[in-house]
């Protein structure tokens, strides 16, 4: 046998040498799997009440049981109706325009978050400039303090810009997208940037001496290696933006153009009585855009998490 033939030979019999791994047994790792059925049944529980409470007949939770008495979808039909009698038809009647305007909020978020965040991570990550460091630890510190610290501010700088720009004023969709984008660039550029810190620089190196300008390494070498974190900022920065309530209740005044957020609260305040089945059914309705996203963008979650924890 030659050399060669040996050193090809080595690594095969390492292999065949190694014991195979004994799977442990159930009475060893039961615990592990009650800790993880316990975990997930509480993580289910408000999920089922509340598809619970949107097929259910009964108009309060009290009396309501995780699985209803009598299954019905009027609390369904009560969203879409734009003539109903009954104090809850004035809510009913905008439900669409709040759908709409959160998916166009959440969209338009999720898609500038990401470009504008790629564009700070990527000169923090590649570029060295007086201020950089500074730059960063700016970003980083903005993040500390709570939102609730900044919604008078937010409030004023709105109020103020509107006097010069309508579009960025009060009761304006086109506000709410560019103060939500300001709240997100600090924690978005860091998890992107600690991605981008794991693209050896040789690739844009490469590329350069192929003739590639700095645009063409920028968008044809770095971001589709950085599909995964932009998977994952799109996704947070989208589902961020639907759950939000505080920011889009000082902003928008007027039902046509309130958020699903600000709007739902309309079905179990004062004003047009308490309605918890359209309530339930209205949440489960905004819940299934943020569902097929997550599906869609399942395979970069956890890769896009996880590679930007560790600089390489």
């Amino acid at each position: 046998m030659t050399t060669i033939e040996q050193v090809e030979a080595a690594p095969a019999q390492r292999v065949a040498r190694q014991p195979r791994r004994r799977r442990p047994k159930f009475k060893d790792t039961w615990w592990r799997h009650a800790v993880g059925i316990l975990a997930l049944l509480f993580a289910l529980f408000p999920a089922a009440y509340i598809i619970s409470a949107s097929f259910s007949s009964d108009a309060t939770l009290t009396g309501a049981r995780l699985i209803p008495r009598h299954i019905t979808l009027d609390n369904f039909r009560t969203l879409f109706k734009t003539n109903v009698s009954g104090s809850s038809s004035q809510a009913s009647a905008h439900y669409v325009h709040w759908l709409i305007n959160t998916i166009i909020v959440a969209t338009a978020v999720a898609i500038l978050s990401v470009l504008l965040s790629a564009f700070a991570a990527y000169a923090f990550s590649r570029f060295r400039f007086r201020g950089r460091r500074m730059g960063m630890l700016a970003l980083l510190l903005i993040q500390m303090f709570p939102q609730l610290l900044l919604v008078v501010a937010i409030y004023l700088i709105v109020l103020k810009t509107g006097d010069v720009f309508k579009v960025l004023g009060l009761n304006h969709l086109t506000a709410l997208i560019v103060v939500y984008l300001g709240g997100a660039m600090g924690v978005n550029t860091w998890l992107m940037k600690g991605f981008f810190d794991t693209i050896p620089k040789e690739l844009d190196e490469s590329a350069r001496v192929d003739g590639a300008t700095p645009a063409q390494v920028f968008w044809g070498v770095v971001l589709p290696l950085a599909a995964p974190v932009l998977a994952v900022i799109a996704l947070i920065s989208f589902v961020g933006t639907v759950n939000e309530f505080i920011l889009a209740s000082a902003i928008l005044q007027t039902p046509d153009h309130f958020t699903l957020g600000v709007g739902m609260q309309a079905y179990i305040d004062q004003k047009y009585a308490e309605h918890w089945g359209p309530f339930a059914a209205g949440v489960l309705i905004a819940a299934v855009p943020v569902v097929l996203l997550f599906v869609f963008l399942q395979r970069y979650i956890v890769s896009g998490l996880t590679a930007g924890s560790v600089k390489g």
